[in-house]
């Protein structure tokens, strides 16, 4: 289709940087769409820096509300802290994790999901870290909240309940 047209000197790299660039703007349009909690999870269990740097990405392009964006980026760039090498980084990562799924938290305080998420990263996290003072506040929250959960958030729940210390599937 393209072959015989007459493209002067430079025009061929032009046009093939037009069409890139719109494949991004269309990918980024489908990103904004496309936040799936199922993916997610599976991206927080599996935990590889790869999948987790771009589910950051879908999440900040996604359509979900700030306060939610906020609280699904902090929980995975806590989870990051987990994967990098450079202590310093390591622990810059987690606390902007922490700061902003806490201020998610704050403003949202019946989200059972993030307190769920809370306490899957506070049961997992060093002591050292000093963030597990919400354990036991966070297990109650989503034992009472548990049945109101979308299927995915409860499968999630179930399936970290198998490795958990404190939350129990009987507690459910």
């Amino acid at each position: 289709m393209f072959g015989n047209m007459n493209f002067k000197r430079g025009a061929a790299p032009i046009f093939a940087a037009l069409i890139w660039i719109g494949a991004g703007a269309i990918n980024k349009a489908v990103a904004q769409e496309r936040f799936d909690k199922a993916a997610f999870y599976k991206v927080m269990e599996a935990g590889e820096l790869k999948d987790i740097n771009d589910e950051i990405d879908v999440v900040k392009a996604s359509a979900l509300k700030e306060n939610d964006k906020k609280g699904y980026e902090g929980v995975l760039l806590m989870r990051k802290a987990g994967k990098v090498k450079v202590p310093a980084h390591k622990l810059n990562l987690f606390r902007e994790g922490a700061y902003k799924l806490e201020n998610a938290l704050k403003n949202d305080t019946d989200n059972a999901e993030f307190h769920f998420l809370r306490l899957t990263i506070q049961e997992n996290v060093p002591k050292i870290v000093h963030y597990r003072k919400d354990i036991e506040k966070d297990k109650q929250h989503v034992i009472r909240n548990y049945k109101s959960q979308p299927d995915v958030v409860k499968a999630a729940i179930n399936s970290y309940c198998k490795i958990s210390k404190t939350l129990h599937a009987e507690d459910l």
